[in-house]
């Protein structure tokens, strides 16, 4: 009989196939606190992670609504806009004389790509196995570099900026009613009062107008002497139009 001619081949299901994969975590008994399987030890344990941190986000944007300013006026040339708090590093770092005008180039396009760069050479150039930060010189002397960068141009961009005129530049003001036509707001525009306190009296370079809780005589007297950041003398008119125009900014208390 020739080989192979006149044979049948039965399977048995009860005799396990060599080399079978079998659709279960491998056991890591073996091996305790040194590893563990990704599905569902590992996944869960991040999932739950990543639960605890969106309920607490969910609740601090809650608790604590984003704050909203003003509705945007493009020609408003007096307001001063600020990035978020994660990119005042960035903001800071344009306000140097080697990284803004002619070479604003170099603040926001070289600087940040090189940092960009050296981030994505960071595994090319660091192939040991060693997890140990002093074991690892190179890539532990970069991070800490850009960490205390980051946190230095922060703290500057926080300390030098003026938040209280920022405050003011983005209240929300309530819209008063007035007539453009008036003697008063002719004045007020003609005295260059509009471009500190703003064609609407919302307030810029000047703290807002409307509901300013001022006496005519008051603001008689700071439109003649000044007051904080206004200097005195600003208004050349006559007595006459000094007294239409008080009464003009102190009918806008409602």
């Amino acid at each position: 009989m020739q080989r192979g001619k006149g044979m049948k081949f039965v399977g048995d299901s009860r005799i396990k196939a060599e080399g079978r994969m079998v659709n279960m975590p491998k056991d890591y008994s073996e091996y305790p606190g040194k590893t563990e399987a990704f599905w569902p030890n590992f996944l869960l344990k991040e999932w739950m992670v990543g639960a605890v941190f969106l309920i607490g986000y969910l609740i601090l944007t809650v608790a604590h609504p984003s704050p909203l300013e003003r509705q945007a006026d493009p020609t408003d040339t007096a307001y001063i806009p600020v990035p978020d708090w994660y990119f005042l590093f960035m903001y800071q770092l344009l306000k140097y004389e080697f990284a803004s005008g002619p070479w604003n180039v170099v603040g926001a396009i070289i600087m940040p790509g090189l940092a960009i760069g050296a981030l994505m050479l960071v595994p090319f150039m660091d192939t040991t196995k060693e997890r140990r930060p002093s074991k690892r010189p190179l890539p532990t002397a970069f991070m800490l570099l850009a960490f205390a960068s980051i946190f230095y141009l922060t703290w500057e961009s926080v300390v030098n900026h003026d938040w209280e005129a920022a405050a003011r530049q983005g209240a929300i003001v309530e819209e008063v009613e007035f007539d453009e036509n008036s003697e008063g707001y002719q004045i007020y525009a003609g005295a260059s009062c509009i471009g500190c306190h703003g064609d609407s009296f919302q307030g810029g370079l000047g703290d807002p107008l409307v509901n300013n809780g001022l006496t005519v005589d008051e603001i008689k007297d700071i439109v003649i002497n000044g007051r904080g950041d206004m200097s005195p003398g600003l208004f050349d008119g006559s007595d006459e139009e000094l007294e239409v125009l008080a009464e003009f900014i102190e009918s806008l208390n409602q």
